[in-house]
């Protein structure tokens, strides 16, 4: 094992994911902040299994690594454009969502101007030196392993593909949404195929398997346990429910109350988008015209079990209708799970657990201001952070304001404007009458 070096950095970001590089990418100009950001993988990757052609993200450009932090910073997603020569051809297109692949390609331009961004490497433990004041950070390489020191953290790992109990990915053709393309061909020589799920990705690889079936192809189903194939709300005042107000009335709030306001926020940042329900159903129906089959679409369906068959090669569904309350089977060709990604707490922080807060249920008790550690000072985490600050954590747009708060308390200093307020209505009794 390399020794650790004399040099602490004043802040390390594990992980590099949009949120984490925009942290670096707003870090990069301050001559007084040592910052340094370790990501096992050897170079930025976002999400490449859904990496689908014609698939956009969910924001307008605006909500880039930078922007809405800092609207000069050459890490935009406009100056990427011009410095790639396609400025011009997005405004022509006159659409503010840029494509998913358009945007992983725009953060991996970032990422390799960024010199302190380093890959390939796995923290693997991350201790408390008190004496030094500082952690020590063990990352495992192809080579060895390395150490480095830093005074402050910050969790930028990402979340995980969530598989629902009793359903094992890998036990024949069963797997996540996550790795949908390297595993589509093998799909579509099936003769049958079910996507679970009722968000974004689920109508994506749906309408995708349907329009390469074509008339021969394997019959595609959707079941979902929602209620409705329901469209994300994307009306302006429910907008302004991702705002710096609203991340201070819901983090007030117990966690009770905040477990069950999630639970009725999917629409706000689980749904689908309108385009995309709209399309599928004209895809639906031009199949239709032809005489192709629809397949089996259904809602109001929970998965309780699922079963490789390999004598017949088959996936047998256990499913259960929640609104009649009665069980049924389903028999599919394969099984693609697209049921979302959840926080995890990572193994690295097992020696450093005493110094973070916990809530009851187990999970981080994230400060206001993103820290998880007790004395609310050292550790910081990125979109792991639902159930303390709701719909607000995944979201790219807010991504640039949660950075700026982290600067601020690591810098003590305000580097970036930290706007206090930006919406037109009131969450909570207003001040003047409370």
């Amino acid at each position: 094992m390399a020794a650790a070096t004399g040099r602490v950095h004043d802040l390390l970001g594990i992980g590099i994911g949009p949120f984490n590089l925009g942290l670096a990418c707003l870090a990069a100009p301050l001559e007084d902040l040592d910052a340094v950001f370790l990501d096992a993988r050897e170079g930025f990757d976002w999400h490449p299994g859904l990496m689908l052609e014609d698939a956009t993200i969910q924001v307008p450009f605006l909500a880039d690594l930078v922007t809405l932090a800092d609207p000069t910073s050459p890490w935009s997603f406009l100056n990427y454009l011009k410095r790639t020569g396609r400025l011009y051809p997005f405004y022509i297109r006159e659409d503010f969502n840029p494509l998913r692949a358009e945007y992983s390609a725009y953060c991996r331009w970032a990422s390799e101007r960024l010199e302190s961004l380093h890959w390939g490497r796995e923290v693997v433990a991350v201790e408390r030196d008190a004496a030094a004041d500082a952690y020590t950070v063990t990352a495992r390489t192809r080579t060895g392993t390395e150490q480095w020191r830093t005074r402050r953290l910050v969790l930028g790992v990402g979340t995980v593909p969530w598989v629902p109990a009793g359903v094992e990915p890998g036990a024949g053709p069963v797997l996540h949404t996550s790795d949908y393309l390297p595993r589509r061909e093998e799909l579509l020589g099936r003769e049958s195929v079910t996507v679970l799920g009722s968000g974004q990705s689920a109508a994506e690889v749906y309408r995708d398997l349907l329009e390469r079936a074509g008339a021969d192809g394997p019959r595609v189903d959707w079941i979902t346990r929602s209620p409705r194939f329901f469209p994300m709300e994307y009306t302006k005042l429910t907008l302004e429910m991702t705002s710096p107000e609203y991340v201070d009335h819901f983090h007030g709030l117990d966690r009770h109350r905040r477990d069950r306001l999630n639970r009725e926020h999917t629409t706000l940042y689980k749904g689908i988008s309108a385009d995309l329900v709209n399309g599928i159903n004209e895809l639906l129906y031009r199949r239709s015209v032809h005489g192709h089959p629809a397949g089996l679409l259904t809602t109001n369906t929970s998965l309780t079990g699922a079963r490789w068959d390999a004598a017949a090669g088959t996936v047998e569904l256990a499913l259960r209708d929640d609104e009649l309350e009665r069980c049924w089977r389903h028999t599919t060709g394969a099984l693609v799970l697209a049921t979302g990604y959840r926080p995890e707490v990572p193994a690295f922080l097992d020696p450093v657990r005493e110094e973070i807060a916990w809530d009851a249920a187990g999970r981080y008790d994230v400060s206001r201001d993103y820290a998880i550690d007790r004395e609310r000072s050292r550790i910081w985490v990125q979109n792991a952070e639902v159930h303390t600050h709701g719909l607000t954590a995944p979201d790219l747009g807010m991504g640039a304001y949660r950075n700026s708060v982290i600067l601020r308390a690591v810098t003590g200093r305000e580097v970036y404007p930290v706007e206090p307020a930006i919406a037109f209505q009131t969450f909570g009794i207003p001040q003047e009458t409370a």
